[in-house]
């Protein structure tokens, strides 16, 4: 029999959102998108210095990663993204 893709995976999330639009209009299949170890200790590193706002941020990646087109997200952040859809806090 014919043997195909259950679903794709585009990775790193942040850099390749351009990547995830075309990956989703030119096929029917499921669309994950992984957001990379680097990503996370970038905004791990960032927090901690104060830069930025931790929650809001990985909030952020994840919203766009679904309007670039996202079926799933694949993220460090899993657990807090949860608890954060399950409060209302996102989505």
């Amino acid at each position: 029999g014919e043997e195909g893709a259950d679903i794709l995976m585009v990775k790193p999330a942040m850099s390749y959102l351009d990547l995830v639009r075309e990956v989703k209009d030119a096929t029917n299949l499921p669309l994950a998108v992984y957001s990379v170890s680097g990503e996370y200790a970038m905004v791990k590193a960032a927090s901690e210095k104060g830069w930025i706002d931790e929650e809001k941020i990985f909030c952020e990646m994840a919203v766009s990663a679904f309007r670039a087109g996202a079926d799933m997200y694949i993220t460090y952040y899993a657990k807090e993204l949860a608890r954060f859809i399950r409060e209302g806090r996102i989505g």
